[in-house]
Formats: C-alpha cells, sequence, structure tokens
C-alpha cells in the first residue's frame, strides 16, 4: 500500500502538512480533495520524489511502476498512435532487441516478456484508448503537432494509461476533456485494476469512481470512506459533533472557573481550588471551526420579462469561412427553458453558442430574437479579453460607466467579491477569482438568457454546488456546456445533441446518454428534433432510450421558479433599497470629509451629523430586512428542490 506517516512539508513561513499521515489500499481509488491552495498538488509531488520533505517519510512497495499526469502538453513529430505506444519504454526497448538479439535464452526472456506486456494488442489498446479521449481512427494517424495544446494534453493522459502504472496519479485528470471523453475516462477508471489517487473537482466522478476520499486540511491528512457525497454527510456529522463537544467544554471551564475564582483564596477551599486550576490546565481546549467564506453566486433575475420565444431559429445554417459547421437549424428557446449541449468537442457546440450570443451570424435562414432581449454569455476564452492590470471595479465599471462605485461592489460581492478582492489586480487573480468576474460581467445588464460555455473550469466543488443553486434560482433561460455530468444533471431538463452537422433532441436523461456513449453505438441513437415546433425534422440515427416525461419535468421547474417568484422581487426591492441606503449615507460621508466644512458655521456640521445618524440607522435597518428576505428565499429554493 501507499503509506504516508508524519509528513511535514513547509514553502517558508507556511505549513502545507504538519505530520500527517494516511494509508491508500492497493487496488483502490482514493480522491484527494481540500481547498485550492491546501496542498494537493504538493503531495502528488511528494509522492513522486520531485520535491523533498521536511520530515515524515511516504513509502511505497518497490516494485511498483508510478505514473503521475503532466502540466505540459506532449510534443514529437510521429503519429498519436506512435506517440502513445512510445511512452511504454520497457516494450519499446524489448521490441527493439528482439530485432537484435542473439543469445537463445535471451531472446526466450525478452517474447516472455513481451507476452506478459500483451505487446501484441499494444496498438490496438493504444487506439482505443485514443478513440475513448475523442480521437478517430483518422485523427490517431495524423501527427502530434498538427494538434492545439489542449488535444495534445489527451495524447498525454491517454499514453500515462496506455503505461498501467502500480500506482496512478491523476491531477485534474478532466480539465481539458469534453463530457463525452470525461464520462469514457470515468468508465474507464471504475474498471482500472491499479492504485489510483485522484485530484478533481468534479464531484459525479469522485461519487462514481473513488471507493475512500482523502480530505486535507488544516495541514492535516482524514482518510473518509465512500464518494464524495458520503464524505460530506461524515464530515458534516463529525463537524457537528466537534461543535457540541467545545460547547459543552467551554460551560465546563466556566463553571470550573467560576469555582476557583470564588474559592481560590478562602483558606478551607484552597485544596480543591488547586485541584481545578490543574484540572484546567490538562483540559485541551477544542478549537471553533471555520470553514472560511461561504462561496455564493448570485445572478440576477431579467428586468423586465419578455413574451416567449426569446429566439427561434429556421432551417439555418452558420459557421466560418467554408462549408457550414452547422445546418438545417430549427430551434426555439422560452423563458423557462434549462438546455444542455451534449455532443463531442469540435462538432458545433461553441459555434451554436456564438450563433444564440449574437457573435455569429446565419449565413442561412431566420433567425428572430425577442424585442430588447438581453444575452449573457459566459467563454473561458473571455479571460484573455480582461485587462491584467486594471481591478475588477475598474473592469465592471467600463461595461457600466453611469453606476456607482457601491453598486459596481454590490454587483461583485454577488459573485464572492469582498472588498479588498474587488480593488486587487486582475492578473493577480486566481483562476476561479477570474471566472467569477467574467460571471458578474456578462450578468451586469441583467440578461434573459445565460449562455454558459464550460462554466466549471477552476471552480473547485463548493464553486460549482453555488454554481447549481444560482442557475436553479434564475428566472431566464439557460442553455449550458460542461464536461461535468453533476453540473448538467441538476440544472438541465432538456438536451440538444450536436453532431453531424446539426442539432437534434436527445430524448433521454445523463444515464441513458452515458450508456449510449459507453456502448460504442452513437449511430443507432433516437433523437428528435430540437424545438418543440421545429417545421422540419433532422435526419438523426435511432436507438432506444428510456423515454422522459421532459416537458412535464419542464412544467414543474417553471412552476417552482413561478412560486418562488414574489418573494424573489421581495429580495430584489430589499437589495435595492440597501444600495440607495448606502449612497445616501456615503454622500452624506464625502461632505463631512469636506475640510472647509469645520472652519464655518458649525449648525451645518452639526445637520450632517444629525444625518449621518439617521441614515446609518435606514442603512442598518435595510441590511437586516434584506437578510431575513434573503435567508427566507434560500430556505423556500432548498425546500423546492
Amino acid at each position: 500500500m501507499l503509506q504516508i506517516e508524519n509528513l511535514t512539508y513547509r514553502i517558508g513561513p507556511r505549513v502545507l502538512l504538519d505530520d500527517a499521515s494516511a494509508a491508500i489500499p492497493v487496488g483502490h481509488c482514493v480522491g484527494l480533495v481540500g481547498r485550492n491552495g491546501t496542498g494537493k498538488t504538493t503531495l502528488l509531488r511528494l509522492i513522486m520524489k520531485e520535491i523533498e520533505a521536511d520530515g515524515g517519510s511516504i513509502t511505497i512497495p518497490p516494485r511498483w511502476r508510478i505514473g503521475v499526469t503532466s502540466q505540459e502538453a506532449p510534443e514529437g513529430k510521429g503519429t498519436l498512435v506512435d506517440s502513445v505506444l512510445a511512452a511504454d519504454t520497457e516494450l519499446t526497448d524489448l521490441q527493439a532487441e528482439a530485432e537484435t538479439a542473439t543469445d537463445p535464452e535471451r531472446i526466450s526472456d525478452i517474447y516472455e516478456r513481451l507476452g506478459e506486456k500483451e505487446a501484441h494488442s499494444a496498438p490496438s489498446r493504444a487506439a482505443r484508448i485514443l478513440a475513448g479521449l475523442g480521437f478517430d481512427e483518422e485523427a490517431q494517424q495524423r501527427t502530434l503537432g498538427e494538434f492545439s495544446g489542449g488535444w495534445r494534453m489527451r495524447v498525454m493522459l491517454a499514453s500515462l494509461l496506455f503505461t498501467k502504472p502500480d500506482l496512478l496519479l491523476l491531477d485534474e485528470p478532466t480539465n481539458h476533456l469534453d463530457l463525452e471523453a470525461a464520462l469514457w475516462l470515468e468508465d474507464y477508471l471504475r474498471r482500472y485494476d491499479g492504485t489510483i489517487l485522484i485530484v478533481s473537482h468534479d464531484r459525479g466522478l469522485l461519487n462514481r469512481v473513488s471507493r475512500e476520499i482523502l480530505h486535507l486540511e488544516g495541514s492535516k491528512l482524514t482518510l473518509y470512506q465512500g464518494g464524495y457525497d458520503q464524505f460530506e454527510a461524515t464530515r458534516r456529522m463529525r463537524l457537528e459533533q466537534n461543535e457540541r463537544a467545545r460547547v459543552k467544554q467551554d460551560l465546563q471551564r466556566a463553571h470550573i472557573q467560576s469555582f476557583v475564582d470564588r474559592f481560590r483564596y478562602k483558606a478551607s477551599k484552597a485544596k480543591q481550588a488547586q485541584s481545578r486550576i490543574k484540572m484546567l490546565e490538562r483540559m485541551e481546549p477544542i478549537a471553533e471551526y471555520s470553514d472560511g467564506a461561504r462561496v455564493t453566486f448570485n445572478f440576477p433575475d431579467p428586468d423586465p420579462p419578455l413574451s416567449p420565444p426569446l429566439f427561434s431559429v429556421l432551417n439555418a445554417s452558420v459557421g466560418y469561412d467554408g462549408p457550414p459547421v452547422l445546418s438545417k437549424l430549427s430551434l426555439r428557446l422560452d423563458e423557462d427553458d434549462r438546455v444542455a449541449l451534449l455532443g463531442a468537442n469540435g462538432n458545433g457546440k461553441s459555434t451554436l453558442m456564438r450563433l444564440l450570443a449574437g457573435r455569429l451570424k446565419q449565413m442561412s435562414g431566420t433567425l428572430t430574437t425577442a424585442p430588447k432581449l438581453r444575452v449573457g454569455y459566459f467563454a473561458q476564452h473571455q479571460t484573455e479579453e480582461l485587462d491584467m492590470e486594471a481591478s475588477p471595479v475598474i473592469e465592471l465599471s467600463r461595461r457600466l460607466p453611469d453606476m456607482r462605485d457601491v453598486q459596481l461592489r454590490s454587483q461583485l460581492g454577488r459573485f464572492g467579491f469582498s472588498q479588498q478582492r474587488a480593488d486587487t489586480r486582475v492578473g493577480n487573480l486566481s483562476g476561479g477569482e477570474k471566472a467569477r468576474l467574467l460571471f458578474a460581467l456578462m450578468t451586469c445588464e441583467n440578461p434573459h438568457i445565460l449562455l454558459l460555455d464550460e462554466p466549471t473550469n477552476h471552480l473547485d466543488v463548493d464553486s460549482r454546488q453555488a454554481l447549481i443553486q444560482a442557475i436553479n434560482s434564475f428566472a431566464g433561460a439557460v442553455v449550458i456546456v460542461s464536461h461535468d455530468p453533476h453540473v448538467i444533471e441538476l440544472t438541465a431538463d432538456r438536451f440538444w445533441l450536436v453532431a453531424d452537422g446539426g442539432v437534434t433532441s436527445f430524448e433521454g436523461d445523463m444515464d441513458a446518454y452515458r450508456s449510449l456513449l459507453l456502448s460504442g453505438d452513437k449511430k443507432k441513437s433516437k433523437e428528435s428534433p430540437a424545438a418543440d415546433t421545429a417545421p422540419e425534422p433532422v435526419a438523426a440515427p435511432v436507438v432506444a432510450v428510456p423515454q422522459v416525461d421532459r416537458r412535464e419535468q419542464r412544467k414543474q421547474a417553471a412552476e417552482k421558479r413561478q412560486a418562488l417568484a414574489p418573494l424573489r422581487k421581495q429580495v430584489q426591492r430589499a437589495e435595492k433599497n440597501v444600495v440607495k441606503c448606502q449612497a445616501e449615507k456615503a454622500e452624506i460621508e464625502a461632505q463631512m470629509a469636506d475640510p472647509e466644512l469645520y472652519d464655518g458655521d458649525s449648525a451645518k456640521l452639526v445637520a450632517l451629523q444629525r444625518d449621518l445618524g439617521w441614515a446609518a440607522r435606514q442603512l442598518s435597518e435595510a441590511e437586516e430586512a434584506w437578510l431575513v428576505l434573503q435567508e427566507e428565499f434560500e430556505q423556500a429554493s432548498a425546500a423546492a428542490e
């Protein structure tokens, strides 16, 4: 097994691991989780002996081969299949030696080892892994240099899996994968017969693949049985028990201290008082646990609402220079739609999103949008468009030049930006913070439609859960592309399959789609046109999938949002009142900051001080009213799930 004992590692004054211990059983898949920056990747590097620990030890069976994901895309001039085969250096060396060896005994050893490594099936195994990660037969014969960095990272992962190490260390392996490749990898890892330690923010992956969860927190390692959901429940129970014990101990300490204070100087009770003083010294304090600031997102509801349809396309085609990427599109989006786009990378999902966002014109056909429609569009490449020298407040003010500073900060606060982080240089923000800034920018004008193209990249598990809740609370339409099945399962009630140059509706759930992909028989899927009232059905392959009453699901989801609408409007009014009170208070404080005020008539100063006190009270009452309504809304939203 992998044995970690009393491991300590420091970076300057900061302690990442402090006397941490854990044991990972042979053949188990263990998910390594913890907040960003706690040291998960550092632990993998310590296991690989890339860096040296300050104390403790990591013990690995001597004959184990270790494989780890790389952060750099591979280079080379050979084909993809050749690159994967070359990753197994022992196999390559044996095959080369077999062609030149002359000693009969050595030749026998070579072929015995080649048999153990199943050399005869190596090319087909490499091809199967590449196919699972999204490379068709034609792509496998292309050279590595023809692919972008993201696709070459898939080749790196394929090479790692092909070598079948005894200990597989995976650091965010789905980052460069689409949903289809991520589902294939999940199935592959579930059947892997080696030991796996995986760092991932994909809750579904950790639930379906991991047998244990190794939690890195407070510089310590704790091993929990089960997947991520079971880990969360067990940990929550432990924290509740810890809190009850801490409260009980605090009461006990207060009671003992009270006795000591009363009787320590009274001769008849001095002995008992001293005994209790020693008792207090022996009591190990139970620290109050703090899980850090809670991650929350809040998409503002569209105002005013628009009549359906928000967006409709009739027999349209779209593309760039040359032939269209997608043809015969007949789509419709209404206010209550929650649509997830399925299909492998390169099939046109991002092209469709750009069409919906108005960033790409149709080549033919008709496209109609509701009057005054506002669209919020999120895509990871937008990070490159940010001004790295500006702060989030400055970036937002460029979009909304007429908005006051307090209103700008309120919008950023919807996505977890404190006063300090709102003034931080964008270039110094983490990947997750940049993603949250993009959310703030895309929703600053209260859009009617949210278009989310891989919104979960750089978001940890807690942030992804907050995103799910924000999407489900949003009153407008949502179209989402994500490689995280958990996010799709909890946010989408309709599926559009983008494949074969068109878009069709997939009448099944994520389990049906997962089964379809793993069966390797996509061409037997049964799909219908991607709009309820499409004038022309688009030809599509056929397979039987479990039928689900999607219309009824949509109706129920819309009814839940409608039931929450009055309370949501109260929260919005209360929030606007808070912003108004903040502005009034800030205006008075600005007047009082004028030095000339203190050299003139004192009556004006007294009046301003009185107004400031009144404004502070109004703000306090407004904030309290908003917090009460917000809590009621969150409870009602949770009850409706």
